[in-house]
């Protein structure tokens, strides 16, 4: 049970509303169980704790696997308490932990979460303006990086060796000279016919 055992009887309404609201909504995706007040009948084994959250996620199929789970808290339960007792476990289990806040309590909450190390998938705020409750994405964790492996020693490029430029413009320098010299040779040779 959670540490918070008696909110506010308008809190425990808005807090129970708002869980069958996204029992509504996430129904399309995953099959949805929810423990509301006195009826905890879906708990999630966390390591060696057991864990009654507001919305326990599975699949649609005959295994009923685990997909994710989902705490609404009011303003009275975004506390330290809360954090260490639910968040923390929630957030170590390996599967998507959603947390819904009220609006006006979501630096709270994300301080609280930074504090305790909680890892939360998707951070939600929610508001009531009339009989309609908006919820607004407030922040989304970054996919867990696959482990990496350690990286395999690069080949050393090999260089050019120098003597092998060098050799071709020494050919080269060669070549031109040699043809130089019989020009060289030729006018030489013609001049000295012509005496």
């Amino acid at each position: 049970m959670s540490p918070i055992l008696v909110r506010p009887v308008r809190e425990q309404l808005e807090h129970d509303r708002v869980i069958r609201l996204l029992q509504v909504r996430l129904k399309r995706r995953h099959e949805v169980a929810i423990n509301i007040g006195q009826d905890q009948t879906v708990p999630v084994k966390i390591g060696a704790v057991q864990i009654f959250p507001d919305l326990v996620l599975t699949t649609g199929d005959r295994g009923h696997k685990l997909e994710g789970t989902v705490e609404v808290e009011t303003a009275e339960s975004v506390n330290h308490l809360e954090a260490m007792s639910q968040w923390a476990h929630l957030g170590r289990a390996r599967v998507p932990f959603h947390l819904y806040v009220p609006a006006s309590c979501v630096e709270i909450a994300r301080r609280l979460a930074a504090e305790n190390q909680v890892h939360i998938t998707e951070l939600w705020s929610y508001h009531t303006i009339g009989d309609q409750t908006r919820f607004t994405l407030v922040q989304r964790a970054s996919a867990p990086e696959p482990p990496r492996r350690k990286p395999e020693a690069a080949p050393k490029p090999t260089a050019a060796k120098p003597k092998a430029k060098t050799a071709g413009a020494k050919t080269a320098t060669k070549t031109a000279a040699k043809t130089v010299a019989k020009k060289a040779v030729k006018k030489t040779a013609s001049r000295g016919k012509g005496k």
